[in-house]
């Protein structure tokens, strides 16, 4: 099987994560993913476990024993985003164009499919790879606080263990990511009092209380653009992004619900940043009274790792490319704990993710194939 008819394959089976599941996707989540990675590996000769995060989601730990005391994880996402908005098929994994379509093709099935052909050449010929290989799925990544990425951390942490070097997939065109920024969500809600319209000082309204909070958050928008950046990730910034409320239009409103987002930059600590920006909350909404919750975990810092390692210097010289940071996030922002030295590495480009119509070029495919076909014999 070739490089374009595996990630055909991957693509025709559906692992939209479950906070973006509808009636074209199916409910699956990762599963029939998991399995099948499952399966496939351990006929491949690997280690294989299989870890249970949440409601039957599970991690795949598949390791394929080297020649040398090296190793090194390659970290998959299992789950895609939605394909409800998708103006074509999304699971036909079909080929045209020198493309490969359909949903999780660049984001980010192609590494599984990379992967497995450079594992599954070197069987054939009889040989191992030189370091240790772990390949990793995940669950969780599109949605729900990386919660795949968090428990492969805390799996590794209860062995004892470290890893060398990991690479965390996602489409860089090839070029090593060293950095991007962490962040942190908090879930809002102010609390008023509700009235008749024709009476508001009978009332607190809440709306008011939130929009309050909405300006403070600008305000600090505005402070931290006014910064230094200390990395070429760039600085913090935060804004909010959800809104809502009210009962009626006869009524003053008394709850009001916003989403305010956090990126953090390299260097930032997340449980100052998360305390100064609850105050502000709290203390602009007022005098109205606020709960705050962060309902997927309390967030991470920013990642950012020396671009002079051996591990992104070794793929910026197979790959040809210059190491580069990203504005997007990723599972790399759970592994400080456990990584030697880690970066964000796949073909393909982040701007074909997350559309209607997604595919990878299949001159990245092969491009990637000879990178890690390269990379496992050293």
């Amino acid at each position: 099987m070739d490089i374009t008819e595996r990630v055909g394959e991957l693509v025709q089976i559906p692992s939209v994560n479950p906070l973006h599941a509808g009636p074209v996707s199916g409910d699956g989540a990762e599963r029939e993913l998991s399995d099948w990675l499952a399966n496939h590996t351990e006929a491949l000769g690997a280690d294989v476990v299989v870890d249970p995060v949440e409601d039957d989601r599970c991690n795949v730990y598949a390791r394929f024993e080297g020649s040398s005391d090296r190793a090194v994880t390659i970290d998959v996402h299992l789950d895609t985003v939605g394909v409800e908005h998708m103006t074509d098929d999304p699971f036909d994994g079909r080929v045209e164009d020198g493309r490969v379509y359909g949903r999780g093709s660049v984001d980010t099935k192609a590494t599984f499919a990379v992967v497995l052909q450079v594992l599954e050449e070197l069987k054939a010929a009889g040989q191992r790879p030189v370091p240790t290989v772990n390949l990793v799925g995940t669950v969780s990544e599109e949605g729900g606080g990386l919660l795949g990425a968090a428990r492969y951390r805390d799996w590794l942490l209860e062995r004892g263990q470290r890893i060398e070097q990991i690479v965390v997939a996602e489409p860089t065109m090839c070029a090593p990511v060293h950095g991007h920024k962490g962040g942190i969500g908090l879930d809002v809600t102010v609390h008023g009092h509700a009235a008749h319209s024709s009476k508001p000082h009978l009332g607190a309204n809440a709306l008011s209380g939130a929009a309050r909070v909405v300006v403070a958050i600008d305000e600090e928008q505005d402070r931290l653009a006014a910064l230094e950046a200390t990395t070429p990730v760039g600085k913090g910034t935060v804004s909010v992004t959800e809104l809502s409320g009210g009962l009626a239009r006869n009524i003053i409103p008394d709850e009001c619900a916003l989403y305010v987002g956090r990126r953090t930059a390299p260097g930032e600590d997340i449980a100052q940043v998360r305390a100064a920006l609850c105050e502000l909350i709290e203390s602009s909404a007022a005098p109205l009274s606020t709960t705050i919750e962060s309902l997927y975990g309390e967030g991470s810092p920013g990642f950012y790792q020396d671009p002079s390692c051996s591990l992104v210097a070794v793929l910026a010289q197979l790959a040809d490319t210059s190491p580069t940071t990203a504005e997007y996030g990723s599972n790399a922002l759970k592994y400080g704990e456990v990584a030697e030295q880690l970066v964000v590495f796949g073909p393909g480009s982040i701007d074909q993710a997350h559309q209607a119509v997604e595919w990878v070029d299949i001159s990245q495919l092969n491009r990637a194939v000879d990178i890690y076909r390269s990379w496992f014999s050293q």
